[in-house]
This record gives C-alpha cells, sequence and structure tokens, in this order.
C-alpha cells in the first residue's frame, strides 16, 4: 500500500493539472458537490427539522393512535413459502395493532400453499390468495388489493421483515404532512455476513438507499418506493388502478402516484430487514431488471413528464432529470470517456486509474462517516468499515457496467420484457399495450 501512495504521488508531483482536470472534470464538478457538499446540507437541515419538529411529531403519532385506523399487509409472492415465518412474526410484534396480514400466492411450485393455508387456519394471517397460474408479482398484488379492507396498503416483500415500530411510524407522515401519496420505508440488509457479495450490498443500502432517499425526499423528488416497504393509501391505489403488469413496478407505482399530484416521502426511521444476493451473477441479474426500468418507465411509458402539458410539474421534471442524467448520461460517457482515454493518451491510465481510485475511496469514507450520524446499529456499521477500500470498485466498475449493459440491452432489444422475473404472457401484453 505504500509503495501505491508513492507512486501516485511521486507522478501527482510531475502530473500537468490542466490534463488532469481534462479527463476527471465531472469529480471536481458533479461527484463532490453532489454526493458530498449537498449531502451533508440536506442530511443537517433534515436532522435539525426532526429535532425541531419533535412536538408536531408527537402530535401526529396522537392523531394517527385517536383515528386507529385498520391497515393491510399485503404480500405477494412466488415460491416465497420459506419466508412467511419470518415475516408473520415481526407483524406480530408491531407496536401498531390494527392490521389485517393478506398473502397471495402467485402461482408457486414450492410449498407456499400448504404454509400459507395452515398460517390462515391457525389465525396468523388474515387471508390466504392463491393464483393457480402466474400472473406476476403485479398481477399477485391488484388481487390481494381488492380484497383488503384497510386505509392503508402496507406492501412488503415476503423475504423481509420489518422492525417492531416500522409500521406505526411508516404511517406518521400521513398525518404530519399534507398531500402524501406514498411513503418509502428504509431498507437494511439483513444477510449481511453471507459473503462477500451481501456485505457490499449492506454498505451500498446504508449510502445509496438510506442517505440518498432521505435528500432526495428533502428536495421533493424521491421516485421509487421500494416493493420491500412501502406505505400507500388505499383509495389513491384505486385510483391509479393498482400496479401495471410488468418488471419496474415499484418505481412505476410511484410515477403514477406523483402524477396525480401528490407528494411522497423517505421516512427513515421505519426500517424493513431484507434479504439479499449473495452471489455476484444473481446480484447483476437483480441489478439488471432494476436499471432496465430506467428506460423502460422514465424514457418511454412516463415521457410524457418531460414535456409541459396540463399535469406538467416541475418537482417530476427534476425527479426524472436527476434520475436519467447521473444514471443513463453519465454512464454511457463514461463508457465512451474510458475508450477515448485508452485510444488518445494510454499512459494517463497509469496515474489516473489509481489517482480516481484515492479520490473516490476518500469520498466514500468521508460518506461513511455521514452514515455513522444516523445508522442505528453503529457497532455493526463501523465493524464493515474493513470493506470500504473495496467500495469504488464495487460502485466504480462492477455497478457501473452492470447498468450500462442494462441501458443498452433496454434502448436497442427491450430486454425487459423478456425478463423471467415476469411472466412472458404478462410481458407480452404489457409490451402490447405499451407498459
Amino acid at each position: 500500500m505504500d509503495s501505491l501512495w508513492e507512486m501516485i504521488f511521486s507522478n501527482l508531483q510531475y502530473s500537468d493539472w490542466n490534463k488532469i482536470l481534462n479527463w476527471g472534470w465531472y469529480v471536481f464538478i458533479i461527484d463532490v458537490p453532489r454526493f458530498l457538499i449537498l449531502e451533508i446540507i440536506v442530511l443537517f437541515v433534515s436532522l435539525r427539522n426532526r429535532f425541531t419538529n419533535q412536538g408536531e411529531w408527537r402530535t401526529a403519532r396522537e392523531k394517527l393512535m385517536k383515528e386507529f385506523p385498520l391497515v393491510t399487509i399485503l404480500v405477494p409472492g412466488h415460491n416465497e413459502g420459506k419466508h412467511l415465518h419470518k415475516m408473520i412474526t415481526s407483524m406480530q410484534k408491531q407496536t401498531y395493532k390494527n392490521i389485517e396480514i393478506i398473502v397471495v400466492d402467485d402461482g408457486s411450485t414450492d410449498h407456499t400453499k400448504i404454509i400459507g393455508q395452515s398460517f390462515e387456519k391457525m389465525g396468523a394471517i388474515s387471508k390466504f390468495l392463491r393464483s393457480g397460474i402466474r400472473g406476476g408479482k403485479a398481477s399477485a398484488a391488484n388481487l390481494g388489493l381488492k380484497y383488503s379492507r384497510g386505509k392503508y396498503i402496507v406492501h412488503i416483500d415476503a423475504d423481509s421483515s420489518l422492525d417492531n415500530d416500522a409500521i406505526e411510524k411508516a404511517l406518521l407522515p400521513f398525518y404530519m404532512y399534507e398531500n402524501i401519496g406514498g411513503v418509502g420505508g428504509n431498507l437494511m440488509v439483513r444477510n449481511d455476513d453471507d459473503s462477500l457479495v451481501s456485505t457490499m450490498q449492506y454498505l451500498e443500502y446504508q449510502q445509496s438507499i438510506s442517505i440518498s432517499r432521505i435528500v432526495l425526499s428533502k428536495l421533493g423528488i424521491y421516485k421509487i418506493i421500494s416493493g420491500a416497504f412501502g406505505v400507500f393509501p388505499k383509495r389513491i391505489l384505486d385510483r391509479v388502478g393498482g400496479w401495471d403488469v410488468g418488471p419496474g413496478l415499484d418505481g412505476d407505482l410511484t410515477v403514477k402516484i406523483r402524477k396525480i399530484g401528490y407528494k411522497i416521502f423517505f421516512e427513515e426511521n421505519a426500517v424493513c430487514n431484507t434479504h439479499v444476493p449473495v452471489e455476484w451473477g444473481k446480484l447483476a441479474k437483480q441489478r439488471l431488471r432494476w436499471s432496465r426500468s430506467l428506460i423502460r418507465f422514465r424514457l418511454r411509458k412516463h415521457s410524457d413528464v418531460w414535456f409541459p402539458n396540463k399535469n406538467f410539474r416541475l418537482s417530476n421534471f427534476f425527479a426524472f432529470f436527476e434520475n436519467v442524467f447521473f444514471g443513463l448520461v453519465l454512464d454511457i460517457t463514461w463508457l465512451f470517456y474510458m475508450l477515448r482515454i485508452i485510444i488518445e493518451n494510454p499512459e494517463f491510465l497509469l496515474f489516473w486509474l489509481p489517482f480516481k481510485y484515492l479520490l473516490y475511496l476518500l469520498l466514500y469514507f468521508m460518506q461513511f462517516l455521514v452514515c455513522l450520524i444516523i445508522v442505528k446499529n453503529k457497532k455493526k456499521f463501523l465493524s464493515k468499515i474493513i470493506y470500504i477500500p473495496l467500495y469504488p470498485i464495487y460502485m466504480g466498475y462492477f455497478m457501473r457496467i452492470v447498468r450500462t449493459i442494462a441501458y443498452m440491452d433496454e434502448l436497442f432489444f427491450y430486454d425487459s420484457y423478456k425478463d423471467p422475473w415476469n411472466p412472458q404472457k404478462t410481458s407480452r401484453k404489457a409490451k402490447e399495450f405499451g407498459a
């Protein structure tokens, strides 16, 4: 490590800073201001508001408990029988008690039917529904929505479990603010010790899921309520027609709600513990699916957000712009940028790659220090600090390459309609109707 530092700083003495700024301008002009300065300012404002508005949050809780509305826990899934016990146990421990649990089996081929029916007979869940033919997660969620009686719908994945106060915390924003159409919960990785893959995702979720969504929510451009844990008023889900078929349904539903004039809120204190992939190949498949949705929904299905019309809103425009610019545009620019350096100035890479790595290592290390301010389990978080040197490679190369492949696949080949995660018959119909 010492020799690496010596090589970099010896080269730095003889490096042309004009050349460094020419090739690495985006680090200093975009990444540092966005991922460090802006995040720190917005987090400071958010934490300050949380502290100064404690009385209002207590009043919101009093309103919630006085009304005490029925809340439906909606759990659609395919071959998720092995996860139901942990999910149900976390529901039984909730501080908010007026709930019903509806589990929807989307044509499972495992023992989900037997397990679900036994939980229903025991009274551990309110209703078990089963579709004999797999229709996809959106289809299963819509089936459960038809049978739900709650004023609010909590949509969670079967392999997720909630902190004991998560439902209560996720309901409070509806009583704290006006015009809230959906609340996203905070996701934490629960199987972080299973492999290096899950450990890196643990760090990623702390930074990009937790910190980034606090910032985006505060700026009014938070645009994806994760399907792992989200809360919606039933009347709004009914108004937008529930979930449309096809991969990417989480972001699609959130955009539909934003387009009819409602705000989306991120509640960092409502924590959901979720299971993540433990192999690089499975993680890549998951992220390919997630990334394709940017093209499918941001540039195609909801392209009207980009143009002035009677429903045009600047907040939605900027939410899309932030997502597309920092995702699609910069990722594709990065590809051509790397090719240009290789062709025009390959010897510069010997200096730039390690120098850039150290810049991002410093940037990410400072970000994780910021994470320490809000993370609940600080001891666990600090135990992962030895993996931070891998994080610039994980985010800067592995994730960026996966995203770039996904964007190209979707732009030219419409691969989201071929994804086996969604049944082919529903994907064909989705493509036919432009969904």
